[in-house]
Protein backbone atom coordinates (compact mmCIF):
# COMPACT_ATOMS: atom_id res chain seq x y z
CA UNK A 1 0.00 0.00 0.00
CA UNK A 2 2.83 2.19 0.34
CA UNK A 3 2.97 2.47 -3.37
CA UNK A 4 -0.48 4.15 -3.80
CA UNK A 5 -0.08 7.68 -5.12
CA UNK A 6 -2.65 10.11 -3.68
CA UNK A 7 -0.89 13.21 -5.02
CA UNK A 8 -2.95 13.73 -8.19
CA UNK A 9 -6.10 13.66 -6.11
CA UNK A 10 -4.64 16.23 -3.70
CA UNK A 11 -3.34 18.33 -6.55
CA UNK A 12 -6.76 18.28 -8.16
CA UNK A 13 -8.34 19.25 -4.82
CA UNK A 14 -5.84 22.09 -4.41
CA UNK A 15 -6.47 23.23 -7.96
CA UNK A 16 -10.23 23.07 -7.32
CA UNK A 17 -9.85 25.05 -4.05
CA UNK A 18 -7.54 27.54 -5.75
CA UNK A 19 -10.06 27.94 -8.57
CA UNK A 20 -12.90 28.46 -6.05
CA UNK A 21 -10.73 30.90 -4.08
CA UNK A 22 -9.87 32.95 -7.17
CA UNK A 23 -13.52 32.86 -8.25
CA UNK A 24 -14.67 33.99 -4.76
CA UNK A 25 -11.97 36.65 -4.73
CA UNK A 26 -13.12 37.89 -8.16
CA UNK A 27 -16.77 37.98 -7.05
CA UNK A 28 -15.77 39.79 -3.85
CA UNK A 29 -13.71 42.31 -5.81
CA UNK A 30 -16.58 42.76 -8.28
CA UNK A 31 -19.05 43.16 -5.41
CA UNK A 32 -16.69 45.65 -3.72
CA UNK A 33 -16.28 47.63 -6.92
CA UNK A 34 -20.03 47.54 -7.50
CA UNK A 35 -20.63 48.68 -3.90
CA UNK A 36 -18.13 51.55 -4.32
CA UNK A 37 -19.79 52.61 -7.60
CA UNK A 38 -23.26 52.45 -6.03
CA UNK A 39 -22.13 54.41 -2.94
CA UNK A 40 -20.32 56.94 -5.13
CA UNK A 41 -23.43 57.41 -7.27
CA UNK A 42 -25.61 57.70 -4.17
CA UNK A 43 -23.27 60.27 -2.57
CA UNK A 44 -23.06 62.23 -5.83
CA UNK A 45 -26.86 62.28 -5.88
CA UNK A 46 -26.96 63.57 -2.29
CA UNK A 47 -24.35 66.22 -3.08
CA UNK A 48 -26.23 67.29 -6.22
CA UNK A 49 -29.48 67.44 -4.25
CA UNK A 50 -27.82 69.59 -1.55
CA UNK A 51 -26.26 71.83 -4.22
CA UNK A 52 -29.71 72.29 -5.77
CA UNK A 53 -31.11 73.21 -2.37
CA UNK A 54 -28.22 75.64 -1.81
CA UNK A 55 -28.80 77.26 -5.22
CA UNK A 56 -32.51 77.53 -4.43
CA UNK A 57 -31.74 79.21 -1.09
CA UNK A 58 -29.14 81.52 -2.67
CA UNK A 59 -31.62 82.54 -5.38
CA UNK A 60 -34.20 83.35 -2.73
CA UNK A 61 -31.59 85.24 -0.70
CA UNK A 62 -30.79 87.33 -3.79
CA UNK A 63 -34.50 88.01 -4.30
CA UNK A 64 -34.90 89.01 -0.65
CA UNK A 65 -31.80 91.23 -0.88
CA UNK A 66 -33.27 92.91 -3.96
CA UNK A 67 -36.52 93.44 -2.07
CA UNK A 68 -34.60 94.87 0.90
CA UNK A 69 -32.82 97.31 -1.42
CA UNK A 70 -36.18 98.27 -2.94
CA UNK A 71 -37.69 98.72 0.53
CA UNK A 72 -34.76 100.92 1.60
CA UNK A 73 -35.22 103.01 -1.53
CA UNK A 74 -38.94 103.32 -0.82
CA UNK A 75 -38.20 104.28 2.80
CA UNK A 76 -35.74 106.91 1.57
CA UNK A 77 -38.33 108.30 -0.86
CA UNK A 78 -40.93 108.22 1.92
CA UNK A 79 -38.63 110.18 4.24
CA UNK A 80 -37.96 112.72 1.47
CA UNK A 81 -41.68 113.06 0.80
CA UNK A 82 -42.37 113.44 4.51
CA UNK A 83 -39.74 116.18 4.72
CA UNK A 84 -41.26 117.93 1.72
CA UNK A 85 -44.76 117.62 3.17
CA UNK A 86 -43.59 119.08 6.49
CA UNK A 87 -41.92 121.95 4.64
CA UNK A 88 -45.06 122.59 2.61
CA UNK A 89 -47.21 122.48 5.75
CA UNK A 90 -44.83 124.87 7.48
CA UNK A 91 -45.02 127.23 4.50
CA UNK A 92 -48.82 126.94 4.46
CA UNK A 93 -48.95 127.82 8.16
CA UNK A 94 -46.55 130.75 7.76
CA UNK A 95 -48.15 132.11 4.59
CA UNK A 96 -50.64 134.39 6.34
CA UNK A 97 -47.93 135.43 8.80
CA UNK A 98 -46.41 137.99 6.40
CA UNK A 99 -49.82 139.55 5.86
CA UNK A 100 -50.40 139.76 9.61
CA UNK A 101 -46.94 141.27 10.13
CA UNK A 102 -47.49 144.00 7.56
CA UNK A 103 -50.96 144.58 8.97
CA UNK A 104 -49.71 144.74 12.58
CA UNK A 105 -46.51 146.72 12.05
CA UNK A 106 -48.13 150.08 11.08
CA UNK A 107 -50.33 149.84 14.18
CA UNK A 108 -47.31 149.30 16.40
CA UNK A 109 -45.11 152.08 15.02
CA UNK A 110 -45.84 155.26 17.01
CA UNK A 111 -45.81 158.74 15.52
CA UNK A 112 -42.32 160.15 15.35
CA UNK A 113 -40.69 156.92 14.19
CA UNK A 114 -39.75 156.48 10.56
CA UNK A 115 -38.83 153.01 9.31
CA UNK A 116 -35.92 152.85 6.89
CA UNK A 117 -35.78 149.10 6.18
CA UNK A 118 -37.16 145.73 7.20
CA UNK A 119 -35.07 142.60 6.79
CA UNK A 120 -36.20 139.10 7.66
CA UNK A 121 -33.66 136.32 8.25
CA UNK A 122 -35.24 133.04 9.30
CA UNK A 123 -37.65 133.96 12.05
CA UNK A 124 -35.79 137.17 12.98
CA UNK A 125 -37.00 140.56 11.75
CA UNK A 126 -34.54 143.44 11.70
CA UNK A 127 -36.23 146.85 11.79
CA UNK A 128 -34.03 149.86 10.98
CA UNK A 129 -35.37 153.32 11.47
CA UNK A 130 -35.11 156.81 12.89
CA UNK A 131 -36.92 158.23 15.85
CA UNK A 132 -37.48 161.79 17.01
CA UNK A 133 -36.73 160.68 20.58
CA UNK A 134 -35.71 157.64 22.56
CA UNK A 135 -39.11 157.68 24.26
CA UNK A 136 -40.66 156.79 20.89
CA UNK A 137 -38.24 153.86 20.57
CA UNK A 138 -39.22 152.67 24.05
CA UNK A 139 -42.88 152.86 23.08
CA UNK A 140 -42.16 150.81 19.94
CA UNK A 141 -40.35 148.19 22.03
CA UNK A 142 -43.29 147.95 24.47
CA UNK A 143 -45.77 147.51 21.62
CA UNK A 144 -43.58 144.88 19.92
CA UNK A 145 -43.27 143.03 23.22
CA UNK A 146 -47.07 143.06 23.74
CA UNK A 147 -47.90 141.97 20.18
CA UNK A 148 -48.88 138.31 19.66
CA UNK A 149 -47.17 138.31 16.23
CA UNK A 150 -43.72 139.23 17.53
CA UNK A 151 -41.55 137.42 20.05
CA UNK A 152 -40.80 138.73 23.50
CA UNK A 153 -37.72 140.74 24.45
CA UNK A 154 -36.72 142.54 21.24
CA UNK A 155 -33.03 143.43 20.91
CA UNK A 156 -32.27 147.13 20.47
CA UNK A 157 -29.21 148.96 19.13
CA UNK A 158 -29.24 152.76 19.27
CA UNK A 159 -26.81 154.93 17.34
CA UNK A 160 -25.82 158.55 17.89
CA UNK A 161 -28.22 161.31 17.11
CA UNK A 162 -27.99 162.73 13.63
CA UNK A 163 -27.45 166.42 14.33
CA UNK A 164 -26.95 167.33 10.66
CA UNK A 165 -30.55 166.68 9.65
CA UNK A 166 -33.12 169.47 9.99
CA UNK A 167 -35.08 167.33 12.44
CA UNK A 168 -32.90 165.78 15.16
CA UNK A 169 -33.26 162.01 15.06
CA UNK A 170 -31.83 158.87 16.62
CA UNK A 171 -31.00 155.90 14.41
CA UNK A 172 -31.90 152.48 15.80
CA UNK A 173 -32.00 148.81 14.89
CA UNK A 174 -34.51 146.49 16.56
CA UNK A 175 -34.18 142.75 16.12
CA UNK A 176 -37.25 140.79 17.13
CA UNK A 177 -38.43 137.21 16.70
CA UNK A 178 -41.31 136.80 14.27
CA UNK A 179 -44.15 134.34 14.53
CA UNK A 180 -44.85 134.21 18.23
CA UNK A 181 -48.52 133.61 17.41
CA UNK A 182 -47.71 130.92 14.85
CA UNK A 183 -45.40 129.13 17.29
CA UNK A 184 -48.13 129.05 19.94
CA UNK A 185 -50.54 127.51 17.42
CA UNK A 186 -47.98 124.82 16.53
CA UNK A 187 -47.41 123.96 20.19
CA UNK A 188 -51.15 123.48 20.75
Amino acid sequence: MAKINLLPWRAELRAQQKKEFVLGLGFSALAGILLVVVMHTYMEGLIEHQNNRNRFIQDHIKQVDAKIVAIKEIDKQRAELKTRMELIQKLQRSRPEVVHLFDELPRLVPDGIYLVSLKRTGNQLEIRGRAESTARISELLRKLNDSPWFGKDPNLQVFDKDLKSPVPSTEFVVTVAVGGHGQEAEEE
